[in-house]
Formats: structure tokens, sequence, C-alpha cells
């Protein structure tokens, strides 16, 4: 259980959390949420004691382990895969003593715990996490060195989710998945064993995930039973009977100030005045719940283009010789709101460039409006703006003959006000660059808007913003995002971008979200009718399997030698005369516990030889 009792906090002389109080079982799902800065990564690493209380406590049952992902797995020559297998210390510990351990008691028990932490299935449960965060069978035996810091996040976040923590602290794990890893970590999530304490502005997660909400605001903490929509629409109503209640007080301390007022110096009403100021006086100000006010994104209308806006007829595109995406027969008016399905590396991106004109088209034919503006955002050009320049300054290269007035009232539509207007990027939060890079993709009203992930570090307000905002844009919208809220109240036209080329999805996004959670549910039978004939392993593979077929067989060889001694002195006469019956026992229990350990070390033998040889075919 995680006790969290009347802490406090404060950041520079802000409070953050004061007097706050929790209480999560055992084993349950929480959801964290709370406006951006209110605290809640904060909260997390006061859990983890890397910040030290002001006051109040924070509990955790004795030795619980507690984990998250703090930051990216370093490049290094290490696979994927063992980086993950590394992540579970006492594993790797006991592995390494079983390939020393001499007495056979110490063995037994090693064995034991081995065979209790289920360490035999270790490398395939963690290749099954790998694969559900978009890691195929080739990419899990390179090492770190070859992915971006992005995938190597990813590379991070399967390590912890392998270690199974008590306490698993999870800060916006879905910012650097795409929507496959998202629904993949949703369904892990909500089977994980432990308890689990999430910070995430992704509805779909939220409400398919947890089982909580632990909501922050005002300095305090409140636990939601029930997903996100359950706690939205219980939060409403207290918004709703706190302003009420504050109408209401706030009539009655007008009614008393006002008899005060006419009766305070008024000889036989002095009395009841004076009563009735005290009571004013006492009377606590109620006021309704900190609410922020939704921020409005404000888009720009552009004119309307006769249709088709994009036409691609037999096209293909990719990289310099080689072609991506092949036997593309699309077509887009400004009426269109099309959502981009498709795993990682199959091609979202290079269709999003070759639409807004970053790639060319190697084969086919484009046709395009002769007035057609295209506004893009990508994650990477939050990354791209001018860190020591202001959002006022940004904009002013972009008008230099808007009035500063002008330029402020177009920074506010998106949210970004007097002060965010002044202040250097590298000072905005992510939440606000995010706004920036979003007003500079639609500056000029766009007649298609391209946009990929863009509701990374946006709270749940400033996506329901987005939404508003893109129900009313007239313009085209394109979308690639791991939001299934934001995909399911805008998208009204799936294009599945698999296999090298690009289809419209006939399902759902619901029907997409099961097709992917049962694909790894096949049956052997299934998976062998649908797969080509089996490839040989590579070499350095095939090594690995061959030495730890040699392991085995010399663990069980040593074990084997320990059988022998034991029953050798066990089968001594001598033993039996004058010594002590507990004694005996001991021996007879170091038998039993080598003949036990032995059982499992053959059959982790017979387990390494199937799988070399399955590899060698």
């Amino acid at each position: 259980m995680l006790r969290i009792d009347s802490i406090s906090y404060a950041v520079a002389g802000r409070t953050l959390l004061s007097e706050a109080s929790a209480t999560v079982p055992n084993g349950h799902k929480v959801g964290v949420v709370g406006r951006n800065g209110t605290g809640k990564t904060t909260l997390f690493r006061l859990i983890r004691g890397e910040l030290a209380l002001e006051g109040g406590s924070i509990s955790l049952p004795a030795r619980a382990r507690i984990g998250g992902v703090a930051q990216e797995v370093p490049s290094s020559n290490t696979s994927l895969l063992d980086t993950v297998l590394a992540a579970d210390a006492e594993r790797c510990a006991l592995m390494a003593e079983s390939e020393t351990a001499t007495d056979p008691h110490r063995i037994a028990d090693i064995q034991t715990r081995l065979a209790d932490i289920d360490a035999w299935s270790a490398e395939a449960r963690a290749s099954s996490i790998l694969k559900g965060l978009g890691f195929d069978n080739d990419q899990q035996s390179r090492p770190c060195s070859d992915f971006s810091g992005g995938w190597r996040m990813r590379v991070a976040l399967a390590a912890v989710l392998f270690s199974q923590p008590d306490l698993l602290l999870l800060d916006e794990p879905t910012n650097y998945l795409d929507l496959e890893g998202a629904l993949w970590l949703e369904s892990y999530l909500a089977k994980y064993p432990h308890t689990v304490l999430i910070i995430s502005h992704d509805r779909g997660l939220l409400n398919r995930a947890v089982g909580a909400i632990l909501h922050l605001e005002d300095q305090k903490l409140t636990l939601y039973q029930g997903p996100y929509d359950q706690f939205a629409r219980q939060r409403a109503e207290r918004l709703a009977q706190a302003e009420a209640l504050s109408k209401k007080q706030d009539a009655r301390r007008a009614h008393l100030q006002s008899y005060v007022d006419r009766f305070r110096y008024k000889a036989d009403k002095a009395k009841q005045a004076q009563s009735r100021l005290k009571a004013l006086e006492k009377m606590q100000p109620i006021s309704s719940p900190q609410e922020a006010a939704l921020r409005r994104f404000a888009f720009p209308s552009p004119e309307e283009l006769s249709p088709p806006i994009i036409r691609i007829e037999a096209g293909s595109t990719g990289y310099t010789d080689t072609p991506i995406l092949k036997h593309l027969d699309l077509r887009i008016d400004q009426d269109d709101r099309i959502a981009l399905l498709g795993k990682n590396g199959q091609g979202k991106s290079t269709l999003a460039k070759l639409l807004s004109d970053r790639l060319p088209l190697m084969e086919g034919k484009m046709t395009r409006s002769s007035k057609l503006r295209i506004g893009y955002f990508a994650q990477h050009q939050v990354d791209e703006l001018y860190v020591d320049e202001t959002p006022l300054e940004h904009l002013r290269r972009e008008r230099p003959d808007h009035t500063p007035g002008k330029l402020r009232g177009i920074l506010a539509g998106f949210g970004l006000g007097a002060d965010q207007a002044e202040t250097e990027v590298s000072r905005l939060s992510g939440g606000q660059k995010a706004r920036l890079s979003l007003l500079l993709a639609t500056l000029d009203a766009p007649h298609l808007l391209i946009l990929d992930e863009p509701t990374n570090h946006l709270d749940i307000e400033s996506r329901e913003a987005l939404v508003d905002a893109l129900t009313e844009y007239s313009g085209a919208v394109i979308l690639v995002s791991h939001d299934m809220h934001l995909l399911a109240m805008t998208a009204d036209r799936l294009w599945l971008v698999a296999d090298g080329t690009v289809r419209p999805y006939e399902g759902d996004l619901e029907a997409y979200r099961t097709q992917l959670l049962s694909s790894d549910k096949t049956t052997p039978k299934d998976k062998a009718r649908q797969a080509p004939a089996p490839k040989r392993a590579p070499r350095d593979a095939l090594l690995a399997l061959r030495a730890e077929v040699r392991k085995c067989e010399s663990r069980v060889e040593k074990l084997t030698e320990m059988r022998a001694k034991l029953d050798a002195r066990l089968a001594d006469p001598a033993l039996y005369n004058g010594t002590k019956a507990d004694e005996i026992s001991k021996w007879q229990q170091k038998h039993a516990e080598v003949l036990e350990g032995l059982a499992k070390a053959e059959t982790l033998w017979e387990r390494a030889l199937e799988k070399l040889e399955n590899a060698e075919g």
C-alpha cells in the first residue's frame, strides 16, 4: 500500500503540495492527472525519495521495489534484448552465481529461486515486451547504439516493465510511442500484477488501463474510483455543487454586510449588527476548485478550393533510389479528415513528407491545386524553435508588417498570453512550445494541415481544445497520433500504411485496436500456416545458443557429480554408527536438494537443446 500522508512541498517559493494525502492499495492501477505545472512529476520524485519532503510522510511496504523510466538507455554495444534482461538484477546475479557455486545447498537454493522468479522464460518475456513496443526479432539483437534517443526511450520502458517493480511509476510513457505501441501498453498495464501510477493526458489509456484517478489540483490530492470519463463526470458535479455553494454564500455575505452597513451606528440595532459582523468574519469563503479556462486554438480559415486538392495516381516515393511506398492511388478533398494507421517503419512519415512536398514522387502522377497551401507539424519541429528567442520574435519574423498588438492577439489565440509572449522559448513548457509550433504551422491558413503526433506535451484541456479547433477548421487534415480519443473525435477516414503501400481501412478504430491486440494471440498452428519457411538463425545467435547448451551441460555434470558423492556418503554404513540423527538428516536434506537442483538443471538443458535444434532448422 502506498500511503501519502499530509505532504507539503514548494519550489522556488511556489507551493505545489500542501497537506496533500492519498492512499493507493496494492495492485491498483491509478492515473495521475492535473494541469501542466501543478507538480505531478514532482510527486513522483517525492515518492522515489529524490526530493525531501517539507512536511508529512510517504510510506511503502518494507523492501518494496519502485521502478520508473527516468532517462533513455545509453548508447552501447549491448543488444536490446540483453539490455532488457539486465534490468532484472536478481536474475542476473543468480545466473552468474550459478556458474561458480560449488556448495550443493547453495546450488539448490539458486535453482529454486530461479524457478520462483520464472527465470527460464525471461528471454521470451523480454522479447515479447520489446515486440509490443515496436522492435522485431532482428532489431532486438542489434546494439543500442544503432537506435535514436526516442527508440532508446522505448528500450528503457521495456526494461522497467520487464523488471516488474512493486510500484511502477510512469510519466507520460506514450509520448514516445506510436498508436500501436500505446495500445499494446494499455493492454499490458491492465494486466500488470503490481501497483501502477501513471501520469498521462491520454484519455484512451486512462479509460482502459486504470481503475482510479488521482487528481492533483489546488495543491491537494483527490482519489476518484473508476476510469477517466467517470472521474470527469464526478468532478463536473463537484464543480457545479461548489459553484452553487459559492454563489449562495456570496448572497448570504452580501445580505449580512448590507445589514451591518445599515445598522452599525444605530443604538437599537447595534448589538444585532455586531453579532452579524462577527458571523461575517467567521464565514470561511467557499471557492470553486481552481479551473483552467479552456484555452482555445484559433486556426485561420482558408478559402475554398475545387476538389480534389491532391490526387496521386500509380505513385511511388522513397529516399534516393529506394522506394518506400508504391502503387499509391490517393485523393484528398478539402473536407477530408484522414488518420494514418500502421506500425512504425511502414511509411507514415514518408507519406506525410510526400504530401507536404518534402519528398518527390519517383513514379506516377501527382496533381495539386495551384493555390494549395500546406501546414506541417511534426514532433521534431518543436525542437527546431529558436530557444533564445521569444514567441513574439518568432511571429515577428513571419509577420514583420504586423503591429505588436496584433501579434500578441495571434499568440493569445493559441493560449500564449502576455507573460509567455516575451519569455524565451528555452523557458517555456513543452505544451507552450507545442502551441507555438502549431501556430506557426497554421499561420498561413493552410488548405491541408498535416499533424504528426500533435498532442505530445499537451494536457487534457489543451487536447480537447485541439479537437474543437480541428472540428471547426475548414481545411483538410492528415493526422498521425497515438491518441485514440483525438483520432476518434476528428477522423472520418482511415488509411492503413502497410506492406509498402497505402489503402483505405474499412473498419473503425475499435476494430483496428482489436486487430492489433489479437495479432499476437494466434496459435502456433496458425502462425505456421501464415509464416514462410523458417529461416536459419544468424550465426551470432547460433553461437549464443550453443554456448547456453554447453553451460547447461556443465551445470548438469557438476550436480551429477555431487549426487554421486552424496549417494556414496549415504550408502556408507559408517555414517550410521554413532552419528547423531540430526547429522544424518542434514546429509539426507543435502541429497534431496541436489536431486531437486539436478532435475531443474536437466529441464533447462532440454529447453536449450530444443531452442538450438529449432534455430538450426
